[in-house]
């Protein structure tokens, strides 16, 4: 009898060392009936995972980056579907505002950590001063050179103090994000999300792959590790990433469900009548 094939474990996906983009293996292909298949006991594992957390001094952030059309979007929809949003956060970082701009970089996300028995996720994050900024020309070199070891400090830091920290980077080819940007151009609901900045980017690719495998490598380390996901396939995508949160938030966590309060039991019992 054939073996049934299996999700890749989370470890599948961590960096050691310097990561060769152009030879990650990007050729998965997971059908809709697969992915809806695997993806019902993953939501229900984060969903137990979250109620753990309530109550409890357990936080997480999930560092998400990734190319242009890489389904960053889509995978923080679909995490929004799964959690309960009162205490579930999403940050998408755009570009600093003139306050936060004249501020040091990393307080503005400083002040976005979640508290204790939430979620949080940063849509972008403090990586972009070692990945536009440093690939724009935006920041002077010693200041993103010196941001490898600020964030380093930072989130060791955050560890350190209990935050679960998971970073992931959504990795798709140069011949898939332009495909992807056709799509978009042919979607009447999809056109909103093309801008100028994205055709340059593209015409950037190689500037930013090689400032992705430096902040890969000089930030993965054992306390913050990257995973990096082949994302050409959205469904293996979604599922890789699913996991790998899972693991990383789940870890030491007991997901039994909490018995009822005796308190609201009796109070029940006695307001509905006896079952």
């Amino acid at each position: 009898m054939a073996s049934k094939k299996k999700q890749p474990q989370a470890e599948s996906f961590l960096v050691q060392g310097r990561p060769q983009l152009d030879r990650l293996a990007n050729d998965h292909d997971v059908s809709d009936s697969v992915f809806d298949k695997r993806i019902k006991p993953l939501q229900e594992a984060l969903q137990r995972i979250q109620q753990a957390y309530l109550g409890s001094r357990e936080r997480a952030v999930i560092v998400l980056e990734g190319w242009d059309t890489a389904g960053k979007g889509g995978l923080v929809r679909r995490l929004g579907w799964t959690f309960d949003p009162r205490s579930f956060r999403v940050h998408s970082i755009a570009a600093p505002n003139s306050i936060e701009a004249r501020q040091h970089y990393l307080q503005r996300f400083w002040e976005r950590l979640p508290q204790h028995g939430q979620i949080t996720v940063f849509d972008r994050s403090w990586y972009g001063r070692v990945l536009v900024e440093r690939v724009e020309n935006l920041t002077p070199e010693p200041d993103w050179q010196r941001a490898y070891a600020e964030i380093n400090s930072i989130e060791r830091m955050l560890v350190d103090d209990g935050v679960r920290l998971v970073k992931l980077f959504l990795h798709i080819s140069h011949e898939e994000q332009a495909q992807r940007f056709r799509d978009r151009m042919e979607n009447p609901l999809k056109r909103w999300k093309l801008s100028y900045e994205d055709f340059r980017n593209h015409a950037l690719w190689d500037g930013y792959q090689t400032a992705i495998e430096d902040m890969v490598e000089r930030t993965s380390t054992e306390a913050a590790p990257w995973h990096i996901i082949p994302s050409n396939d959205k469904p293996f995508s979604r599922l890789a990433a699913f996991g790998i949160i899972a693991d990383r938030l789940g870890q030491g966590i007991d997901t039994t469900p909490r018995e009822l309060d005796a308190e609201i039991r009796y109070l029940a019992e006695k307001t509905l009548g006896g079952g």
